[in-house]
């Protein structure tokens, strides 16, 4: 029944161990999660860039250590270690990706394993980029098949490692994640840059698809998985309503008051990401339209279901 599992009035407590977090989206949950009392514990490789109500401890994804006595006790585990795919792909590059997710989850799984009261729910980021790149003409959900490449490579690795490693009587949560539009961080700010250049036109054929979320969702999504016992397994965390890289591009200079911006063909994306921009050209270059019949469902209310609304709040228009 819609909207039978949602409860938008439920609140986290307890202490919640984010792992991984010292990124845009571990220091987005951070702050939300500590607004509302929650007692925060970021653990990761590198001390988080800005100060905040939280705690941190350093873990290198690959051993046991000190760090795992924040999980005694602990009411939830939100993992999103992982190296980041915002880079060129060299072979050393990938396989940094793809053990980086691996193994991380796999010692977390051991440090469960070693504590007396590990958390009830273990909430695990995955990617939406675990579909492939299917055409326009193919909107994917969560009983749509697997792609071919590396990102659905390692989206399976990583749900693979973390089905090992869960403890049984630990509820599972799969987020397989799209394009996380944010006010502090994430990729939507480096395209505001382009367009501000006037370079923020259409990206090769502009028919490819982004599947996108605002922060504020992501985030809402995050607490109904820790509070809600009725959540479990895989969800696909989009908005309702992917746009082409066309479209997308298009919102992006209206918010910003840019009337026009180059388009740039395949083979420039191809020479300038890496040449100027030290990232993948494939990211922009392919895509896919995703939804979540799971969400939808189980009555999920976006704050944000449509693009312009979301720029338009994270620009301040």
């Amino acid at each position: 029944m819609r909207g039978a599992l949602m409860n938008d009035d439920a609140k986290p407590t307890g202490r919640i161990v984010i792992t991984g977090g010292s990124g845009f989206l571990g220091l987005n949950l951070a702050r939300h999660l500590a607004d509302q009392g929650c007692e925060v514990v970021v653990i990761s490789r590198n001390e988080p860039a800005e100060k905040g109500p939280w705690k941190h401890a350093t873990w290198d994804g690959r051993s046991l250590g000190d760090w795992a006595s924040h999980l005694e006790g602990a009411a939830a585990l939100v993992n999103l270690a992982g190296r980041s795919v915002d880079c060129i792909k060299t072979p050393d590059h990938c396989d940094e990706i793809m053990r980086s997710r691996v193994e991380s989850t796999e010692v977390l799984g051991r440090a469960l394993r070693e504590i007396q009261t590990p958390p009830p729910v273990w909430v695990q980021m995955s990617t939406a980029h675990i579909y492939g790149d299917p055409s326009e003409n193919i909107v994917c959900d969560e009983d749509s098949a697997f792609g071919y490449g590396l990102a659905p490579d390692v989206g399976r690795a990583w749900e693979d490692a973390y089905a090992r490693s869960v403890p049984p009587e630990t509820r599972q949560v799969i987020a397989r994640t799209s394009f996380v539009l944010g006010r502090k961080g994430g990729a939507v700010h480096r395209l505001a840059m382009l367009a501000r250049w006037g370079l923020g036109g259409t990206v090769g054929h502009g028919r490819q698809g982004i599947s996108w979320i605002h922060e504020d969702d992501m985030n809402h999504f995050f607490v109904q998985a820790i509070t809600n016992d009725q959540m479990t397994g895989a969800y696909i965390v989009t908005a309702p309503n992917p746009v082409a890289n066309r479209e997308f591009m298009r919102e992006l200079r209206r918010v910003l008051g840019k009337t026009i911006g180059l388009p740039a063909a395949e083979w420039m994306v191809r020479i300038g990401a890496p040449l100027f921009m030290r990232t993948d050209p494939e990211l922009a270059l392919y895509g896919r339209y995703c939804v979540s019949r799971r969400l939808e469902e189980e009555g999920f209310e976006f704050k944000f279901a449509d693009l312009t609304t979301a720029l338009n709040d994270l620009f301040d228009r």
